[in-house]
């Protein structure tokens, strides 16, 4: 057991699970990894892939489950309690970020638990800095509800108001469905922006007018990860 005081390490994870780590996390992230007592991911097989990649005792190495089904923090927190160390990983890019680890982080902080974070990739910050959208003013929603034209359209008189960008994201299988219901709810002077398959090879990034996206052919996102950005404009 760790004699130190207990610590919860938020890593990043790769966007791309294809590529090298070496080219998105600094060095830190592989001492980190390397000290870990434990591990906290969303699924144990992406959690000892994890391991893996850093060379960590990936089969002996015990991992807790944290994601929407799980509710009992605070056996997730004993053993940095304890004294461990432990890292919490999602599974893609930050932790927290679309994720439900803001909870385990908030009882931590209660309970004097040390936090640490590291830099590595988010498709959301990622996207927002390709897509050319106003950055001053922005918001995340995370998923949008099934029904989504309501929500899009009080969204849009915001980012008219505010001038502020909004991001969003959808499960992959419904990407083409929420494309075609943005190009047939914003009004034509709106920016869309899509960045799909941020870090790989087939990475795509396009940002339109509403009315200039409607005369074009649309990328094919059925299953691929992206990611949905819009920024209201007079002009």
């Amino acid at each position: 057991m760790n004699t130190n005081k207990g610590q919860l390490l938020l890593l990043p994870n790769l966007l791309n699970k294809e590529a090298h780590h070496e080219l998105f996390l600094p060095k830190s992230v592989d001492r980190a990894v390397l000290s870990l007592d434990g591990l906290i991911a969303e699924n144990e097989k992406e959690g000892r892939a994890y391991l893996k990649r850093f060379g960590a005792p990936f089969r002996e190495t015990p991992i807790h489950l944290l994601n929407k089904h799980s509710q009992d923090i605070a056996t997730l927190l004993k053993p940095m309690q304890a004294g461990e160390k432990w890292g919490l990983i999602s599974d893609a890019g930050l932790p927290i970020l679309a994720d439900p680890g803001y909870r385990l982080v908030h009882r931590a902080r209660e309970l004097g638990i040390l936090i640490k974070t590291f830099v590595g990739p988010s498709s959301l910050i990622f996207a927002l800095m390709l897509s050319g959208l106003p950055a001053q003013q922005f918001a995340f929603h995370g998923y949008l509800p099934r029904k989504p034209e309501e929500t899009i359209q009080m969204l849009e008189t915001r980012s008219l108001q505010e001038q502020s960008t909004h991001i969003f994201i959808e499960v992959p299988y419904r990407n083409q469905k929420l494309l075609e219901t943005l190009l047939h709810t914003l009004s034509n002077s709106t920016l869309l922006c899509i960045a799909w398959d941020l870090t790989m090879p087939t990475q795509g990034v396009e940002t339109h007018l509403i009315s200039e996206w409607n005369k074009r052919t649309l990328p094919n996102l059925h299953k691929h990860p992206a990611v949905f950005l819009f920024n209201a404009r007079t002009d």
